[in-house]
């Protein structure tokens, strides 16, 4: 729920397939798209959380530009390292969202963050200033 630590950022992490996840096996990720020929990034960005959202209009990204990015390199299923990009976005009026294409979600804080991703736990400390 989006109310469960009312006082503290929440983040929005997806369980299912994902475009770096090893043999197409389901993990933890932030909703996600690989870039194909949106105009901006910020396009793209805004294409993948509608993708899973639906509705973007309980959403707002702050600025056009990302807020950090990570080089993945050589996966199983990706033969070229590739950067992924992440941009911040909000959620405005709203407590109730119909996620969907995961086979499930979870709204966590950023300690429980770095619990799911502990080999990226520096980057995200870095990045996500709160």
């Amino acid at each position: 729920s989006l109310q469960r630590a009312l006082d503290r950022r929440l983040y929005l992490l997806l369980y299912g397939d994902s475009n770096a996840a090893p043999s197409g096996k389901p993990l933890w990720h932030f909703p996600e798209k690989v870039y194909d020929s949106e105009e901006t990034l910020l396009k793209c960005a805004e294409s993948a959380l509608a993708s899973v959202l639906g509705d973007l209009s309980h959403t707002y990204f702050v600025g056009n530009a990302p807020m950090g990015h990570m080089v993945i390199q050589q996966m199983e299923n990706v033969p070229e390292p590739f950067k992924r990009f992440f941009f911040k976005s909000q959620v405005i009026d709203t407590n109730k969202f119909n996620i969907r294409k995961c086979k499930d979600f979870v709204w966590v804080t950023k300690d429980e963050l770095l619990e799911y991703f502990p080999e990226q736990a520096e980057f995200f400390k870095k990045m996500i200033i709160s």
